[in-house]
């Protein structure tokens, strides 16, 4: 549990130390899975406007190269919006892979009636081959549900619903009551660049987490 305002939040993960500096949000929650992949850096935090909560996602993915590198799920991008269905705050991606490409968005809403934010998720993570083709997280999921109410909950993901290699691990918690997804976080592997002897095996996104957030304000 992260408490109050946050400009400045030590959050521990496993065994490393995130620090997320001048964090704009009223952070209440953070969202993890035990199955992310073991490569790459945590890079800093990015944050829905202050008022706003994510409520779809998209997802930067290279295609099966067949015989070649294969790297799965490279980004994931948040979709932004407040209380009032007609605005839009735009959209926040932390560090990003680089390969592949945007998939399309996949939103809570099937209408303008009523907003719905992502609440928890779950990642698809291909576990270490130790002589393979290495590509860690492939694909994600999430969570929707109504900012004040617990139940009502429904999953949201982007057909078909899974990539071609690995599997889910289990869902992470959920954003407390009054409260949804406002920020992410990811763990990325830079470019392996190889050597004379081998080429490189890259993995690009690794792992992900969320934060939930609650500004207690509807109407901004």
């Amino acid at each position: 549990m992260v408490d109050a305002f946050i400009f400045l939040s030590l959050v521990v993960f496993g065994d490393a130390f995130l620090l997320m500096p001048n964090a704009p949000r009223s952070a209440v929650k953070i969202l993890a899975v035990s199955n992310g992949g073991p490569w790459g850096t945590w890079y800093q935090a990015q944050f829905c406007p202050s008022g706003s909560y994510a409520v779809g996602y998209n997802m930067k993915i290279q295609e099966d190269q067949h015989d070649h590198d294969d790297t799965g799920l490279n980004a994931i991008s948040l979709r932004c919006q407040p209380f009032d269905v007609s605005r839009d705050n735009g959209e926040i991606t932390s560090e990003e892979g680089g390969w592949g490409s945007w998939i399309g968005w996949t939103m809570c809403n099937d209408s303008q009636s009523q907003r719905t934010f992502l609440t928890a998720f779950s990642l698809q993570v291909e576990a270490s081959l130790i002589s393979g083709d290495d590509t860690a997280a492939d694909y994600i999921k999430f969570m929707c549900r109504d900012f004040d109410a617990s139940m009502h909950q429904r999953e949201l993901a982007h057909p078909p619903g899974h990539g071609p290699w690995g599997t889910y691990g289990d869902w992470s918690q959920n954003c407390p009551l009054h409260s949804a997804i406002c920020g992410i976080q990811t763990k990325i592997e830079p470019f392996q660049a190889g050597n004379f002897f081998s080429k490189g095996d890259n993995t690009a996104l690794n792992d992900v987490q969320f934060i939930c957030c609650n500004d207690t304000i509807h109407d901004m």
